[in-house]
């Protein structure tokens, strides 16, 4: 055997033998045996501590969300403020036409109180010729105005002096602060008014926080220990009797969140309160919450924020509120409509009296303080006095206005200001004459109506405007939309045509009054007729004027041409086509109360054409005026011979169409024209005194007979709107280009002063040659016909 297989041989014995038999079972116990596995307990705690990273990583995210959408409130535009529609400004100087009571009206329209020593802003005293005046601060269209105390003399033409009571300095110009007609809402319907904190008085400030939110200044956004508190009372209670909510969640509420009542709301809100208490100030925070708080309900408008509050509750600026009426704006947030002061009176009081027992509870008020104020009354406007007017004829007019100078787009900026040409004093006499006057005619006539339209003598703005019987009534506004025919409204323009040749024509010249017939160039003839059926021959030119002879005004007018004459209404601002036929000179033109008022500004206004408008200024958000064409004078008609037109229409209400409103005013001097269409279809009168122009239209809507003429309809309005807003006499101050002469009353001719039978006119100097005696040349009238 070789020494390798014995190795092989040996190596086969050594290893193990695999053997037969079964192997032995392990034990039953032992074979089911397994690892144990982590309790309940560890398991819970592994799956809510991964849900609370999701939780929180959430919230986090959320958080983000949340913060962006605060930020761009806050950091941006918190609100759209409403544009902001203003009156004129009342400007007072030496020789203003305002009178005593005019002033005073103004005052108390503004919300000034009358007291016997002016102490503080917003107060005034009155004498029989004196004004004692604190004038408010406010944002004037040429810059802020300072709060001032000045003394106001009047004379019998208006205001004699201004003066400021510090140190009798005399002004040259004295604004008082325009009046706030409306806000142009957006279609959310939200109405604010906005007040920097800095300007909220502090008994506010301190009241809110001390009813509302005690711990404003301590907590994070939330407070957890009201909340609870709140809670338990509610459950006690066994419904909602407290809020635990701070001002910072109110105002999240307010600002992001509706006012459904759910969890999630609920907490969203204290999530956001949390965040806005981060970003920003306690004082920021408290301004936002001041100018949004909801506070009641003026019809379709939601009231919000305590500056405007104060307007609607008490008419007059946050400022100038008495402690009782701070208290009370601090009441009412709990509940605008359950404390609504004039549906509930006592339960109002009650809780304003609540809210001033707190403030002497934490020593903010002593006791004889707490007792005058809870004895004080709300002292709330009128329920009758609206914080807002209702003019649609004349809103109508300032948008039209705002698109055509700024844009369509204007209204959509948030915060503007427009200040308006708007008298708020003869808007109101004018809606009364209106409503009186219409009253009257309607019970003859149910169909009739009305246009008015007046203007500022001085300023060619749009003072009043009334564009239905119903002034209030947003419709078709008839002083802007009707096109009536103006009848003799028309003749101050061919006298003013004719009297523009001084060489041919003077107030004392006879005019033929005999029939005549005119054929038009389609061979159809117009034989117009005087009113009474009557010719007389002649008559002078001014007895023709005053009394609206027909037949002798179409003469003259023929004579000078009825292409001069449209040129003459042309000059003066009328701005439709002018039908050049002969009827035009008896009032064949259709036209509307504004455009009536165009032409009589111009005469009023000493023959300066100035485009009428309802618009002074416009203030962007940051109080910026926006640019705009300012509006150029243009000399029209001459003065001198404007001088004469003026004279003959206050011969009109002296002694001619409308002596009976110069017998309803004695001792003033007013300028008038009545004018009647053909059949009695529309009645007008256009009139002026020192302070207004006026052109009023009634009527039918279907055109139709009325039985009126100018001095029974139109002239009916305009004497009712001066028995409300007195007028001021015409200064009819000498002019240059104008003498005072002297004419045969029956020929016209120039003579000297003492003549026998002569009469005294005012005459344009160029023209005026009287004779060296009393003799008898040849008249003007036989110079031209060559008799």
């Amino acid at each position: 055997m070789t020494q390798k297989e014995t190795t092989k041989r040996a190596a086969k014995k050594a290893a193990p033998k695999k053997s037969t038999a079964k192997a032995k079972p392990k034990s039953k116990k032992r074979a089911s045996k397994k690892p144990s596995s982590p309790g309940w307990g560890r398991r819970i705690w592994s799956i809510s501590w991964k849900c609370g990273l999701i939780v929180i990583a959430a919230v986090f995210i959320y958080g983000i969300y949340l913060d962006q959408i605060i930020a761009r409130k806050f950091e941006g535009q918190k609100w759209h403020l409403p544009a902001q529609v203003f009156s004129r400004s009342m400007a007072l100087y030496p020789g203003a036409a305002v009178s005593h009571n005019q002033l005073i009206a103004e005052l108390k329209l503004l919300g000034y109180r009358k007291v016997a020593n002016p102490r503080q802003v917003g107060e005034f005293s009155a004498s029989k010729t004196k004004v004692d005046l604190w004038r408010r601060p406010f944002l004037h269209p040429q810059g802020s105005q300072v709060e001032q105390r000045v003394m106001i003399t009047f004379d019998s033409q208006g205001v004699s002096s201004v003066s400021r009571n510090k140190d009798r300095r005399q002004l040259a110009i004295f604004h008082l602060e325009p009046v706030l007609l409306d806000r142009i809402l957006t279609g959310d319907g939200e109405d604010r008014l906005f007040v920097p904190a800095e300007k909220i008085p502090q008994p506010i400030i301190d009241a809110l926080i001390l009813v509302e939110d005690r711990s404003f200044y301590e907590h994070h956004g939330i407070n957890p220990f009201a909340i609870v508190r709140a809670l338990m009372v509610n459950i006690s209670a066994g419904r909602t009797v407290q809020g635990g909510s701070t001002l910072t969640q109110q105002l999240a509420k307010n600002f992001f969140l509706s006012s459904q009542r759910s969890l999630v709301r609920k907490i969203r809100e204290a999530l956001m309160a949390v965040i806005i208490d981060f970003r920003y100030g306690k004082d920021e925070i408290l301004e936002a919450y001041l100018n949004e708080v909801y506070m009641g309900q003026d019809k379709a408008r939601g009231v919000h924020g305590m500056g405007l509050a104060s307007q609607f509750y008490f008419g007059r600026p946050i400022a100038e509120l008495t402690l009782p009426q701070q208290a009370f704006l601090v009441a009412v947030i709990k509940g605008p409509s359950y404390y609504n002061p004039w549906r509930s009176p006592e339960r109002a009081q009650q809780r304003r009296d609540l809210v001033l027992r707190l403030l002497m509870e934490a020593d903010q008020l002593n006791v004889a303080q707490y007792t005058a104020a809870v004895e004080s009354p709300l002292g709330l406007r009128k329920a009758d006095k609206p914080v807002h007017q209702k003019l649609p004829a004349f809103f109508a007019v300032v948008q039209h206005e705002l698109a055509r100078r700024f844009g369509n787009s204007l209204l959509k900026q948030s915060g503007i200001k427009v200040y308006t040409t708007l008298d708020p004093m003869a808007q109101e006499a004018a809606e009364k004459a209106v409503k009186k006057t219409m009253a009257r005619l309607g019970k003859s006539d149910k169909s009739l109506q009305v246009g008015m339209v007046v203007t500022d003598k001085y300023s060619a703005g749009i003072a009043a405007m009334v564009g239905d019987k119903v002034p209030g009534y947003k419709g078709f506004n008839r002083a802007v939309e009707i096109r009536r025919p103006i009848g003799s409204l028309v003749k101050p323009f061919v006298y003013a045509t004719a009297l523009s040749h001084g060489d041919r024509y003077n107030l004392a010249t006879p005019i033929k009054d005999q029939p005549i017939t005119l054929k038009s160039g389609q061979g159809k003839s117009w034989s117009p007729k005087n009113v009474d059926r009557q010719f007389r021959g002649e008559v002078p030119l001014l007895t023709a004027f005053k009394k609206s002879i027909n037949v002798p005004t179409v003469n003259l007018g023929m004579s000078i041409g009825v292409g001069s004459v449209a040129t003459t209404l042309d000059k003066a601002g009328w701005r439709d086509k002018i039908p050049e036929y002969p009827s035009m000179l008896l009032g064949a033109v259709n036209g509307s109360p504004l455009m009536v008022a165009q032409v009589f500004q111009t005469i009023a206004d000493n023959g300066r054409y100035r485009k009428l408008s309802s618009i002074t200024s416009v203030l962007d958000m940051d109080n910026n005026p926006l640019p705009a064409s300012p509006i150029t004078p243009v000399q029209a008609l001459d003065p001198a011979t404007n001088y004469l037109v003026q004279y003959a229409m206050t011969q009109v209400v002296d002694s001619g169409t409308a002596s009976r409103l110069g017998k309803a005013f004695p001792r003033t001097t007013l300028a008038g024209k009545t004018g009647t269409s053909n059949d009695s279809r529309d009645s007008w009168f256009a009139g002026f005194d020192e302070r207004n122009v006026a052109a009023i239209w009634v009527g039918r809507d279907d055109n139709g007979k009325t039985k009126l003429y100018g001095s029974s309809g139109a002239m009916a309005v305009y004497q009712d709107f001066l028995g409300d807003r007195p007028p001021i006499s015409l200064r009819r101050t000498p002019i240059h280009g104008v003498v005072n002469g002297h004419f045969e009353r029956t020929t016209g001719v120039a003579k000297q002063a003492g003549c026998e039978n002569s009469i005294a006119l005012p005459a344009l100097e160029s023209s005026y040659h009287p004779a060296k005696n009393c003799g008898d040349p040849l008249s003007w009238w036989q110079k031209i016909t060559g008799g």
